[in-house]
């Protein structure tokens, strides 16, 4: 897939999510073949503020790319300023958040409540869309609620306002990430504008991307909750859009080497203490569907060394051997 000057690898994608996508998170998807990935959402008006968390969130290697920085926000004029702060680092683009539906977000103005106010939503775009050099992307859902089903009127307002790129989540911010995606609306918006159309929205194994790529006629894929604990979702996928061939899930032995060196990756990244801590959320990820592994998930969201994840995983590996 092509927008404005880059050009990717290939047409499926990692979703940002905050707490998940960090640095190393990313950079294991990439290893798998994500085809581009997006920091964690930073809030502009942090970054206004120079919040250390906010420019840490900002971190990025160079096996990244295609790698987008990810703001929120809802004035124009921080987000403009703080967007061409961001440009001047490694990012290759920078991704406007306006479907997060966290109730944190929305009850200032930000995140999906955006999609309430389409003309404040071209006021944003078009004011980090001049004041940046590198790509514009942003990201939407269908609508707020089943009053506000406005995906494709904001679809063009976007485009006219100067974005590159537009994602859109087949849910609205009411129903979160409950009940179904409306690929329906998915593809209404691919029909209503120029500019590629990313879709998002219940793709949980590589036949659901390709469905939704053929329906649709959506340019990429993003995969969200899907791909954590699973960075093999990404391999299987573009294997799959390759050859047709469904190759089967990893194997426990295949991903304790990718568990450790995640593991590794994340107290490298953010030190021992928060580092195992993080990683306890994507060790229950990375067993789930492993015959005989639930019984370990109350040790696996306990453990508090790098070593204890170590010696668990060994544990996990010679039990199940056993059934």
């Amino acid at each position: 897939m092509k927008f404005k000057n880059i050009t990717t690898p290939n047409d499926v994608f990692l979703a940002p999510m905050a707490g998940i996508t960090d640095l190393p998170f990313r950079l294991i998807c990439k290893e798998f073949g994500a085809g581009m990935v997006y920091t964690e959402m930073v809030s502009a008006k942090g970054l206004f503020y120079d919040s250390e968390k906010s420019r840490i969130l900002l971190s990025v290697e160079e096996g990244e790319h295609p790698v987008g920085a990810q703001l929120f926000g809802s004035d124009p004029q921080i987000m403009s300023e703080m967007a061409k702060v961001v440009c001047e680092s490694d990012v290759d683009f920078i991704d406007i958040n306006m479907g997060c539906p966290a109730p944190k977000i929305t009850k200032n103005g930000e995140g999906s409540a955006l999609l309430k106010n389409p003309e404040l939503i071209g006021e944003i775009v078009y004011a980090v869309s001049h004041a940046i050099d590198k790509p514009l992307t942003v990201k939407i859902r269908k609508g707020f609620d089943d009053t506000c089903v406005n995906a494709v009127e904001v679809a063009k307002v976007i485009e006219q306002a100067g974005a590159s790129l537009l994602t859109i989540h087949g849910r609205t911010r009411e129903q979160f990430y409950s009940g179904e995606a409306d690929w329906d609306i998915i593809k209404k918006v691919k029909e209503a504008v120029n500019i590629p159309i990313v879709g998002n929205g219940d793709v949980r194994e590589p036949q659901d991307a390709k469905r939704m790529m053929d329906y649709t006629g959506c340019d990429g894929v993003l995969i969200a909750r899907a791909a954590q604990g699973n960075p093999w979702i990404f391999s299987r996928t573009n294997h799959y859009f390759k050859t047709g061939e469904v190759l089967p899930e990893p194997t426990l032995e295949e991903r304790i080497p990718v568990i450790l060196k995640h593991a590794q990756m994340l107290v490298a990244h953010k030190g021992e203490f928060i580092g195992v801590r993080e990683m306890r959320t994507h060790l229950t990820a990375y067993v789930k569907g492993i015959h005989g592994a639930t019984g370990f998930r109350r040790r696996l969201t306990a453990v508090e060394t790098l070593d204890d994840i170590k010696f668990l995983l060994e544990d996990i590996q010679n039990e199940l051997k056993s059934l």
